[in-house]
């Protein structure tokens, strides 16, 4: 079967759940024994976080239950192909293994290393030179937030905020580099100490001011950011550091608190709530103690694995659940114009990028580009999905 009939296969079935899970079973058959009694364990709503539970998330709650990490299953027999973007932000995939230095990752049940990573990159750039050629890769489907695959997929992108050299009546909220110094006891200052007590002000960290400091907070949340001075100017501002503090999700606050509903919550809604409560903006800000500073770089973005990010390609992991280099096969959400999920489709997604949020199996965060298009789908995006780790066929499992 090539790839363009699977792909057809993918989109005639997805209207269908029952369709669609007899497919998944058939093109992803685990090589593991499960245990009967495997089989006989409740699928209970209960087993996500209350946040993520509204109507039409996405989550597969029929998926099987299991206590690793990662589960080893077969490779389709046609891979999504990708566009031209996919192939520029391979190059930069391995251009980034061929920098580090070589590592061994123990991942809970599986094992991998950089130069494994190496291999699946090569393997891929031989399936695009050669699309007949089936890469020699196995799928290693991730936990996931509730131990049956589901893993939450949410969107960011980089902004481009309007900012000024120095200060004025308008313009007055700081964006930071990352302080030299820490506190008597080794800390930085939290959120609250920072942006309403000016704990870093006249240290000379001062990178650009902005009118709103509910950009400020979603440019941290982003992790990096375009910013254009009042001469036209435009400079990226990546991920210079963070304060140390926890990283706590205004959202889940707003949801906890019956503000926001949870099947309603997104950035959109997160915005329009502080512009309506703006006597309330200190305390929600503050709930989330973790503060981002940045550096100064080139026009590019640029994420932790320090090459630039590939829109839709691109992806912020929890690099002790995947490693930065990793290629994966994911099943992200399709939504509507109104944010609606309308079914899933196959992406091969890069490991470039990691975030304060994105942390465990649960959660992967998709790059979807520059701008205000960008800035749309990444607000809409919390749905759950799937995602397979891919590696060698000879790679070790863990006993």
């Amino acid at each position: 079967m090539n790839v363009t009939s699977v792909l057809q296969i993918f989109r005639s079935k997805e209207s269908s759940s029952h369709s669609k899970n007899t497919l998944y079973q058939n093109l992803f058959r685990p090589f593991c024994i499960v245990s009967f009694s495997t089989f006989l364990i409740s699928c209970s709503v209960s087993e996500i976080d209350k946040s993520n539970d509204f109507e039409n998330n996405g989550r597969d709650i029929t998926g099987l239950k299991r206590d690793t990490l990662y589960l080893q299953e077969s490779l389709p027999s046609g891979l999504p192909y990708p566009d031209a973007e996919f192939r520029y932000g391979l190059q930069q995939q391995i251009t980034y293994l061929n920098r580090i230095s070589d590592k061994e990752y123990v991942l809970d049940n599986t094992q991998t290393s950089t130069e494994e990573l190496r291999t699946v990159a090569n393997e891929l750039q031989d399936w695009l030179d050669n699309p007949t050629r089936q890469p020699k890769l196995v799928a290693h489907q991730l936990a996931g937030q509730d131990d049956r695959g589901n893993v939450q997929i949410t969107g960011y992108y980089v902004p481009i905020l309007p900012v000024r050299h120095l200060p004025d009546e308008k313009f007055r909220y700081p964006l930071y580099r990352k302080p030299t110094q820490r506190d008597e006891n080794g800390n930085y200052p939290s959120r609250e100490e920072i942006d309403f007590e000016s704990a870093l002000a006249g240290q000379g960290l001062e990178i650009a001011y902005t009118s709103d400091l509910v950009d400020n907070f979603f440019l941290h949340v982003q992790g990096s950011g375009v910013v254009e001075y009042e001469d036209g100017e435009q400079k990226l501002l990546s991920w210079g550091g963070v304060n140390g503090h926890p990283y706590r999700s205004i959202g889940k606050e707003l949801i906890e608190q019956g503000e926001i509903d949870r099947a309603d919550i997104s950035a959109q809604s997160i915005r329009q709530w502080l512009a309506d409560n703006p006597d309330r903006m200190r305390d929600i800000l503050s709930a989330n103690p973790s503060y981002l500073f940045f550096s100064e770089g080139p026009r590019n973005p640029i994420g932790a694995a320090n090459v630039p990010l590939t829109p839709l390609y691109s992806a912020a992991v929890d690099p002790s659940v995947i490693p930065l280099g990793s290629i994966l096969l994911a099943q992200v959400p399709k939504l509507d114009s109104y944010g609606n999920l309308i079914g899933h489709e196959f992406r091969l997604l890069l490991a470039q990028d990691k975030g304060g949020a994105i942390k465990g199996a649960g959660h992967i965060d998709w790059y979807q580009g520059i701008g205000e298009e960008a800035h749309f789908h990444a607000g809409q995006l919390k749905h759950f999905g799937k995602v397979w780790l891919l590696l060698p066929q000879n790679t070790t499992t863990a006993r």
